[in-house]
């Protein structure tokens, strides 16, 4: 049976792929994958059998590619399509374990910066004392803030570094104005990171983000937020144990080349929802969902 890859469809026409993914669409579909289209929407406005409406009846394994799906939401589309005899090639388990640091962390714990967590709902910031508990547990003077899934590292000085874990009234208003700009999209909890120097690549992008399908390394590519394509080569061997003992079929690491030369991941997550460079070629990506 021909790889079947969903797509987010467009919100202005329903018939179409999301803009932003149409080219990587077309690149499969000329690949010899099929396409079907669900309603982003509708799944997260918690609707998941309206969404998967357009999605042929049993239509077999199946791809998701798209933009973020929380992974409660993620399991009620894998009800909705069993209903449909349609079962996603990644598992609700499998998609949480890599989407959300609590899940991947342990594997990655030696390549990744020291890290903790206090699970949080939507707009609640943690106690200031557990804060402070959380933030003198890591090893370096600085850190960062961000939720199971993203940071506002874009709105860094505010809602995302803390230059000194120690000082616990500052720690509390930066993870409390991170918590309040990330209202409702506030993933699982506050996880707190420990702050590492990475060097700059001059004309070459500063973090690569290395696809993996079963284990194995099938497509690198500058990070989505770089402004440049080129990137140095990383050093796989160590990642590639701690992608084997994460045990989920497609995941994304993003690495970084610290001050000291070592590659550190910076971020996992499912390879389903990571975002392509503007500048990867959509040929190679659909060789990745479609070769055996």
């Amino acid at each position: 049976m021909a790889t079947t890859v969903l797509y987010c469809s467009d919100p202005l026409n329903e018939r179409r792929v999301d803009s932003h993914f149409a080219a990587e669409a077309g690149a499969l579909r000329a690949a010899g994958a099929a396409t079907a289209l669900i309603d982003h929407d509708a799944l997260l406005a918690g609707d998941a059998e309206r969404a998967v409406a357009r999605v042929p009846a049993g239509a077999g394994e199946l791809w998701y590619r798209g933009w973020m799906i929380p992974a409660r939401r993620y399991a009620e589309l894998a009800a909705a399509l069993r209903e449909r005899g349609s079962a996603l090639r990644v598992s609700p388990e499998a998609y949480r374990r890599a989407h959300e640091l609590p899940g991947w962390y342990e594997a990655f714990a030696g390549l990744t910066p020291p890290s903790g967590w206090l699970a949080t709902a939507p707009g609640k910031t943690p106690d200031p004392a557990e804060l402070a508990e959380l933030a003198a547990a890591l090893p370096a003077r600085s850190g960062i803030v961000k939720d199971y899934v993203k940071s506002r590292k874009h709105q860094w000085a505010e809602a995302c570094h803390l230059p000194d874990l120690a000082d616990r009234a500052a720690v509390h208003r930066v993870v409390s104005r991170f918590v309040e700009l990330q209202g409702e999209d506030l993933s699982g909890g506050v996880v707190l990171r420990a702050f590492e120097h990475f060097t700059a690549a001059g004309d070459a992008a500063t973090e690569v983000r290395v696809w993996w399908r079963g284990g194995e390394p099938r497509l690198l590519t500058a990070h989505p937020d770089s402004p440049h394509a080129e990137f140095p080569p990383p050093e796989l061997g160590p990642v590639r144990a701690a992608v084997s003992a994460l045990d989920c079929p497609f995941v994304t690491t993003d690495l970084a080349l610290r001050a000291d030369g070592v590659w550190r991941v910076v971020e996992v997550g499912d390879g389903q929802v990571s975002d392509l460079h503007r500048q990867a070629d959509p040929a190679a990506f659909a060789h990745l969902l479609t070769a055996g």
